[in-house]
């Protein structure tokens, strides 16, 4: 080879390393489930009838830190909110209640959509995989119940069957069908409450019964009589009625709740004597919320106890019988420790 042609090759394969390298694509980011949208929050939809469904997401990131909470229907939380670090993902599946309406069972603050709604929230929420099965024969609790329990549908106002899912694992569920305003009398005669509730409960399912605050003005006869019909109704399908007292108002007379904070209806009936009777005769467990929330609240004063209710400078509205987050939540604290002491058999799927 001449010393022309040998520097024609050589100054060829320069030109050739000093092409740029095609550029590598960044890894684009993970696209959410097709049933997703938003950021924060997510919000998702599944098109599914009536049931409990077993809910499986991986809850965090592959490229940023997250915070992931999880919410469904109406404003039902069922997870509390997941710190995970950039790379992290934890998979997660909860057992959820759906139906139609998704808020309170007769309708009340409006009907939701049909399906199952989802929203991830949180600080900084981020999910990769989500998936919607048909959960296989989980053990139900039901809730029969007023304002104070039901799934409120706008904050501020909670309740406490709002709460309780989160201190359930996969394989039990909560079904809420309290409702707003009713008492023992009006929850056992209006269609889409107990008689819709019963013919769904299923051998070994729990319903817990809480009843007292709309229940002003009746008797004692007629109370227990009512109590004593959902007790027999929940029985008659093989379910376990558990009785609930009814939680305080924040009512105070000195540094100690008055007897309308704890109950005392208004013809001169102790509504949670009642219950306790009532338990004691008819072999029903009974979870005594009112003792409970009794010992909370007075242990706070009226002022500290401001926060378990609504008050016009952090809620906008003045009220000392429903329930902020943070006091729907203690509320639930309180029905977990009464679950445990009881033994029921929801205690063993208790975070």
């Amino acid at each position: 080879m001449s010393l022309k042609h040998h520097a024609i090759l050589l100054a060829g394969l320069a030109a050739a390393t000093l092409v740029p390298a095609p550029a590598v694509a960044a890894a684009a980011p993970r696209a959410l489930p097709a049933q997703c949208s938003g950021t924060a929050p997510i919000k998702c939809h599944f098109a599914v009838a009536p049931g409990n469904y077993d809910v499986t997401v991986g809850l965090g990131s592959t490229t940023k830190a997250a915070s992931t909470s999880m919410s469904v229907e109406a404003r039902r939380q069922v997870l509390n909110a997941v710190s995970t670090n950039a790379g992290q993902v934890v998979p997660t599946t909860v057992t959820v209640n759906v139906r139609t309406p998704e808020g309170q069972p007769t309708g009340q603050g409006g009907t939701g959509t049909a399906g199952l709604d989802i929203t991830f929230g949180g600080s900084a929420p981020a999910i990769g995989s989500l998936t919607v099965t048909a959960a296989q024969t989980p053990l139900v609790t039901y809730l029969a119940g007023d304002s104070t329990v039901c799934d409120q549908p706008a904050a501020p106002y909670t309740g406490w069957g709002q709460i309780l899912p989160t201190a359930v694992r996969q394989g039990a569920v909560i079904a809420n069908y309290a409702d707003s305003g009713e008492s023992s009398g009006s929850f056992l005669a209006t269609k889409a409450l107990f008689p819709t509730l019963k013919p769904l409960i299923k051998s070994k399912d729990l319903v817990l019964i809480q009843f007292g605050h709309n229940d002003k003005q009746t008797t004692a006869t007629a109370f227990r009589d009512n109590l004593t019909k959902l007790v027999t109704g929940v029985r008659e399908r093989g379910g376990i009625p558990v009785l609930v007292t009814p939680p305080v108002r924040r009512l105070f007379s000195g540094s100690k709740l008055t007897p309308t904070a704890l109950h005392v209806n208004g013809v001169g009936v102790d509504l949670p004597a009642v219950i306790r009777a009532l338990g004691k005769s008819a072999n029903v467990p009974v979870l005594d919320l009112t003792a409970k929330s009794k010992t909370l609240v007075e242990s706070l004063g009226s002022s500290g106890s401001q926060k378990i209710y609504l008050t016009a400078a952090s809620d906008g509205v003045t009220d000392n019988t429903h329930f902020s987050v943070y006091g729907a939540t203690q509320m639930a604290n309180l029905v977990v420790q009464g679950i445990r002491e009881q033994n029921l058999p929801l205690a063993a799927y208790l975070r």
